[in-house]
């Protein structure tokens, strides 16, 4: 389809608009300079045209959403939806595949990553990333604590460790290198854990710090798209501030200059200052000092929102440590040689002092950080669904909107974080570069996230005029409109109008290749001696090209 979004205002921080009116282009799912008359005409007059949405971390696919979705039936009833035409959509915090894509298209986004993938699952992944109708897709794949990873790191056999990578990279059709806890989930299977990056991985004998700067190493020799994905030490812990501020520290020196080396996943969840939960208290300042003073580093927010959570993570003694904490249902498991996962639900509430400190923090990172190094995320479903990203923009943009919040919080608020002080307001070009241009950036996604020739037709319209309603003043006709597109536009293809569901279509799913057959000259008898440990027959082990090829479009970078 040929489409002309005609008379939109534009906000592309990518390529300089803000706030112009002008006609958007597209042609064969691309835009283009200009079109015939005679393409199909969108009227945009007087509405916010933007490119469509890029979420960088959000758990969709995988072995642990699908036994959050069985762990919670509770959370299944609360968002059933039908749609006429459509799939039925169901859960809340967990949707199904289809609710997964479909609340997304509705709300403008059009792109989404699921960052924890284990090798061993990687074919169950991109089965139900492959479910998911409406967006374009990618995943992460967990190594801080694969076995091999730990050997070769332990050898400092750097050559092999990047042989290994790129192999498997390769074999579960990843898109980066996700760390979780490094070291921190083989401890478990000891009953131990790392709380400090010098701490002594059982068995393996290496460090946290040893397997993040190695993998930071290889990640910049294999050249990949995108930085090291680290989710630090100590999640979750009071006084975990100082471990994330000493991870980032160690890639000091360390520079790309098309990317940067680290990013550094929901960092409000190790943003934590104080010795206990009761001396809790927030450390973001000083991780946004941080950040702000060093070109290498990204951020994205993990942002709480008050209400129903899943938390999931490859961060098992995290969850039991959570359990243990609220006595609430839980899952915990070991994957063979590779992670672990832990699930337990949540639930944030502004009167808890807890909860409504986490909820100042992550506020605090998303406003102390400078635009261009913050993603907002609420790292989907740990600090509450995706579908959220609204409600925190406007508060981001509004400080009226905080002090309403803020007056139903616990006083906990005003002591332990710097939030009622921060006068800050992002604008929406923040907004928009913080969920469209720096996602898209960070994933290296060249033609994502911005509005320019020769960009995906990826466009989301949204039915508020932002020269006339000020995100400061009018925070909910903001959030209202940001919260259902008028037009979602994939591909060159309209999937969302008038706020419903248009048409079903199906994305690309992205990862990247740098394997060659010489690597697998320098690891082949490893990989296959160390497959006696497994009780999965290497022939079975990954996903193949072929299989995804014969399923939807595939990008390979």
């Amino acid at each position: 389809m040929n489409l002309i979004i005609r008379n939109g205002i534009v906000y592309d921080p990518q390529n300089g608009v803000a706030g112009e009116k002008m006609d958007i282009f597209i042609e064969n799912g691309t835009i283009v300079e200009n079109l015939p008359k005679d393409a199909k005409v969108i009227d945009a007059s007087g509405k916010l045209v933007v490119a469509g949405g890029v979420d960088m971390h959000t758990h969709i696919a995988g072995g642990k959403v699908n036994t959050a979705r069985v762990m919670r039936p509770e959370d299944v009833k609360s968002g059933i939806r039908r749609n006429p035409g459509f799939r039925a959509e169901s859960g809340y915090t967990v949707p199904n595949s289809y609710g997964i894509g479909y609340r997304y298209a509705r709300m403008g986004y059009t792109t989404a990553f699921e960052p924890a993938n284990p090798p061993i699952s990687a074919f169950h992944t991109h089965e139900e990333l492959d479910a998911i109708p409406m967006i374009d897709k990618g995943t992460f794949v967990l190594s801080g604590n694969n076995w091999n990873v730990m050997e070769y790191t332990k050898k400092g056999d750097m050559e092999k460790l990047a042989a290994y990578m790129a192999w498997l990279l390769n074999r579960t059709k990843s898109y980066g290198i996700k760390v979780v806890n490094p070291g921190g989930i083989e401890a478990w299977a000891y009953g131990k854990n790392m709380r400090g990056l010098d701490d002594v991985v059982p068995y393996f004998e290496v460090t946290p710090a040893d397997i993040i700067n190695s993998l930071v190493k290889v990640n910049e020799e294999l050249s990949l798209p995108h930085p090291v994905h680290l989710h630090c030490n100590n999640l979750g812990v009071p006084g975990n501030f100082e471990t994330t501020l000493q991870s980032m520290k160690l890639v000091e020196g360390i520079e790309n200059k098309d990317r940067p080396v680290l990013h550094v996943t929901h960092v409000q969840f190790n943003s934590y200052a104080g010795d206990s939960w009761k001396t809790f208290s927030s450390g973001a300042e000083e991780i946004a000092r941080y950040v702000n003073k060093v070109d290498n580093i990204t951020v994205d927010m993990g942002q709480p929102v008050f209400g129903s959570a899943t938390t999931m993570t490859a961060d098992a003694p995290a969850q039991f440590a959570l359990h243990k904490l609220t006595k609430a249902k839980w899952s915990n498991m070991d994957v063979e040689l590779e992670t672990g996962a832990g699930i337990l639900p949540f639930f944030y509430s502004p009167k808890n002092p807890v909860t409504a400190v986490q909820w100042a923090i992550g506020l605090e990172i998303g406003l102390l950080v400078n635009p261009g190094k913050v993603v907002l995320t609420t790292d989907h479903p740990n600090g509450g669904p995706f579908t959220s990203y609204p409600y925190i923009a406007a508060m981001l943009m509004s400080r009226k909107k905080r002090e309403e919040e803020l007056a139903r919080v616990h006083k906990l608020v005003e002591k332990a974080t710097s939030l009622p002080s921060i006068e800050v307001e992002l604008t929406l070009e923040d907004v928009i570069l913080m969920t469209r241009t720096l996602p898209a950036r960070l994933l290296n996604l060249e033609k994502k996230g911005h509005l320019g020739v020769g960009a995906e037709g990826d466009v989301a319209i949204y039915d508020f005029n932002p020269l006339e309603a000020d995100p400061s003043r009018d925070y909910g006709v903001v959030e209202k409109a940001l919260s259902s597109a008028e037009v979602t536009v994939k591909g060159g293809e309209v999937i969302v109008k008038d706020g419903n569901l248009a048409r079903q279509v199906y994305g690309k799913t992205y990862w990247v290749n740098t394997y060659t057959d010489d690597h697998w000259s320098l690891i082949g008898d490893d990989v296959i001696n160390l497959f006696r440990y497994y009780s999965l027959e290497f022939s079975s082990y990954g996903v193949e090209e072929e299989w995804l090829k014969a399923s939807h479009p595939v990008e390979v970078s």
